[in-house]
């Protein structure tokens, strides 16, 4: 994720954005332990084996690109 972070921020974009299922535990602490902060959830967004699922959704603002 670091590296991500990282490369993204050399190609100049300053937002990454990231969709993870609820039960996802593992995902969701690295995404916060990286810097993303929860934004919001999408309910019932899309069906996995008949089941809908909820999306959570975090962002990453850069603190080093788009900052003058």
């Amino acid at each position: 994720m670091e590296h991500l972070i990282t490369e993204s921020e050399k190609a100049g974009y300053w937002t990454l954005q990231s969709g993870v299922f609820p039960e996802n535990t593992a995902s969701i602490a690295l995404h916060k332990k990286t810097g993303f902060r929860y934004i919001g959830k999408r309910k019932s967004i899309g069906k996995i084996h008949g089941v809908w699922k909820d999306n959570l959704l975090f962002e990453k603002r850069s603190d080093k690109v788009g900052v003058d």
